[in-house]
């Protein structure tokens, strides 16, 4: 599946000189991972957002926002942003920033033992 270059860019540009934040093809769209877990991602054309347990009923209730049911079943934490709900990059910046929040305040990852 192809995802919206011009969000990709967008992005790109929202977390350019963030060290520790990197972009991964993923779920045939495009992930942007800080410290290593998942924040925001790319699906065709909306965003996936990581806005997290405490934030997702209020993210919902938000204009473009619904549920992430990427596979079949929603996924508390996780809710799609519309494009409609991207049309500034204020309004980027506002999921962005709800995300990034969440994800940063996440345990640092454990390294993955190798066999």
């Amino acid at each position: 599946m192809a995802y919206d270059q011009g969000l990709a860019q967008r992005l790109t540009e929202h977390f350019e000189g963030n060290a520790d934040v990197e972009s991964k093809k993923m779920f045939g769209g495009l992930c942007f991972m800080v410290c290593e877990h998942m924040c925001v991602g790319i699906v065709g054309d909306t965003l996936m957002a990581r806005v997290g347990p405490d934030n997702y009923q209020a993210c919902l209730n938000q204009p473009y926002a619904k549920e992430m049911d990427f596979t079949g079943k929603a996924m508390k934490g996780m809710v799609y942003v519309t494009p409609e709900g991207l049309d500034s990059d204020e309004e980027l910046a506002h999921w962005v920033g709800i995300c990034e929040s969440f994800v940063r305040s996440l345990p640092p990852k454990v390294p993955k033992k190798i066999k």
